[in-house]
């Protein structure tokens, strides 16, 4: 590998990486945990029981999470354009991959939230606490550890999902290895993005289970 060439792109294909990732993190988390609320306070026979939501809800995560990420780019393609005003680039792929983490978290905060004690919650309604007081001060709380570790999980695959920005034009650390190392047989390129991305994997992994025992402390 030529450092004085590849070096500097490289390291611009980290930022590439590192910027669509950490959108993703907070696009996705942020609406993958409110629709993930909404599917469990919805659910028949819960807080906000409404099934015409629930299903709703449901239905399209049901139907969303299972499509292959490249198909995906695809499908969301009309969609991706009106939003982003693009269907190539940087913005277009990570607007793609926000909706792809939002489903996958969503699913990860309701499985995480239906295997809480239903005593706790319903301690908290006969003590006369709203639906959101209980949200707020009892069903995150109480859930606080795995959603760390779910967020934990998100965020290795938002990184895997970023692999394959070269396909719209986004670039990132996939794309160097694919463009640089495996189109061009240098092992060295295609090495060196792998440590890159295994040791930022595990020092994530390290701060999430430090921070789910820390939860769990409390």
């Amino acid at each position: 590998m030529d450092w004085a060439t590849l070096g500097p792109q490289l390291w611009q294909a980290a930022g590439e990486t590192l910027y669509m990732v950490a959108i993703t993190l907070v696009a996705g988390g942020f609406f993958g945990l409110v629709i993930g609320l909404g599917l469990y306070l919805t659910r028949p026979g819960n807080l906000l029981a409404n099934r015409v939501v629930f299903a709703i809800l449901n239905v399209i995560i049901n139907l969303l999470r299972p499509i292959p990420f490249i198909i995906f780019i695809a499908l969301l393609g009309p969609v991706t354009k009106v939003v982003t005003g693009r269907i190539i680039g940087i913005e277009a792929f990570t607007f793609v991959m926000s909706v792809m983490a939002s489903m996958a978290f969503a699913r990860l905060v309701e499985q995480n939230l239906v295997g809480l004690d239903p005593g706790v919650v319903e301690a908290a309604r006969a003590m006369g606490a709203s639906p959101w007081r209980i949200v707020r001060t009892v069903l995150v709380p109480e859930a606080l550890a795995p959603l760390i570790l779910g967020y934990t999980f998100l965020f290795v695959a938002v990184l895997d999902m970023s692999a394959i920005g070269g396909y719209m034009g986004a670039g990132g650390l996939g794309d160097f290895a694919i463009v640089h190392g495996y189109q061009q047989y240098d092992w060295g390129v295609t090495f060196a993005v792998v440590v890159i991305i295994v040791v930022v994997v595990q020092l994530v992994q390290l701060l999430g289970n430090g921070l789910a025992r820390r939860a769990l402390r409390r």
